[in-house]
């Protein structure tokens, strides 16, 4: 069902409209597709350390985070990078891909459908007006980033042909490969001209811009080395999605990477011992955290440090009900309330969450 109209304006962070966090100002940098080269890895290591807290924080939406930036330079930094091309539309620029695209699996090569879509995207002055929250994706026919809520899609079904998917729904609309881009855009502009206050596109009245709903596939990108056509590519799952400036800077050294919505980090060309020459390695699936306390007022509990690891355990620890960050796949729900937590719907004493998770 739509949710109702909207009745404040769209806050999303970015480099010139930062967000005032707890811990200081948070500035959101946009990569289109997770694609990211090594210079411009090191370049955001060297932002982290200048600007802000000397972390580079993932997203949900294959982006990059940095906190407390208290320094000036920001902007100039990641422009010098080519990690700003437009001021204008720094905010807008939200595009998922499936990572491991024309590596391993697949239907078809979606590398660089991003790529061009951000430079039609940012070249669109009506689509400057986008909302933050609206999301473009390109699935190569798997159906991993198909399942994270794209307000549009292109879904391959072929090596050259799709389909169009509207908030997760099908829209049993053919599009071949090479009119995708195009067809996303015009979604978009359409949108922006009947959105009214609606953010997103399931927030939208008309059955128009409704599908069938599709199965989703299980979205995760395993952690570790993984066999790739003529060699191997590395998947690295910091904890918490939180990489510092120095790993930032090793990862750096094998050459691109792609952030993945999962809050992993895809090295496509990576030598079998990636994880030795790197000083840390993978971590396994499963906790994940909003930044909690001291970095968010809103939060009740500092969620990290009362999170829980164990094999084969998924949770989400929220310090509030917003549950920032939380993961679209199924997982444990585990929000901060005073004295303890609730975990998926039910209250349990901070001395007793581990033996009920």
């Amino acid at each position: 069902m739509p949710t109702p109209a909207r009745v404040r304006a769209d806050a999303c962070p970015g480099v010139f409209a930062p967000h005032d966090a707890a811990d200081g100002p948070l500035a959101r940098v946009r990569l289109p597709g997770g694609t990211i080269s090594a210079v411009q890895l090191r370049a955001l290591a060297d932002a982290a350390e200048a600007c802000g807290d000397g972390d580079l924080h993932l997203t949900s939406r294959g982006n990059v985070q940095l906190r407390g930036v208290t320094r000036p330079g920001l902007a100039a930094r990641l422009t010098d990078a080519g990690l700003l091309p437009s001021p204008s539309h720094e905010r807008v620029r939200n595009v998922l891909a499936s990572p491991l695209s024309g590596l391993r699996g697949g239907l078809a090569d979606v590398r660089g459908m991003a790529a061009a879509l951000d430079v039609a995207l940012c070249s669109t002055p009506e689509l400057a007006d986008l909302p933050g929250r609206f999301l473009f994706a390109f699935d190569d026919g798997r159906s991993d980033v198909a399942g994270e809520g794209a307000d549009v899609c292109w879904r391959a079904t072929g090596s050259a042909e799709g389909t169009l998917l509207l908030a997760g729904g099908d829209t049993g609309r053919r599009v071949a490969r090479a009119d995708a881009v195009a067809a996303l855009l015009e979604v978009a502009l359409e949108f922006g001209r009947v959105r009214e206050s609606a953010w997103r596109v399931a927030e939208l009245d008309d059955p128009a811009w409704r599908g069938t709903p599709v199965p989703r596939a299980s979205a995760e990108v395993p952690a570790g080395l993984i066999e790739r056509d003529g060699g191997f590519a590395a998947v690295v799952v910091p904890r918490f999605g939180q990489l510092s400036a120095a790993q930032t800077r090793a990862l750096s050294e094998f050459g691109p990477a792609l952030v993945t919505p999962w809050k992993s980090v895809v090295l496509p060309d990576a030598p079998p011992d990636v994880f030795e020459r790197l000083g840390f390695g993978a971590v396994a699936w499963g906790t994940t955290a909003c930044i909690g306390r001291p970095g968010c007022a809103k939060s009740r509990a500092d969620v990290r440090a009362d999170a829980v690891f164990r094999p084969g355990l998924r949770a989400h620890f929220s310090g509030c009900e917003r549950r920032c960050g939380k993961p679209s796949q199924s997982h444990v729900d585990v929000v901060a309330e005073a004295g303890g937590y609730r975990i998926d719907g039910r209250w349990v004493p901070l001395d007793e969450m581990e033996g009920n998770l």
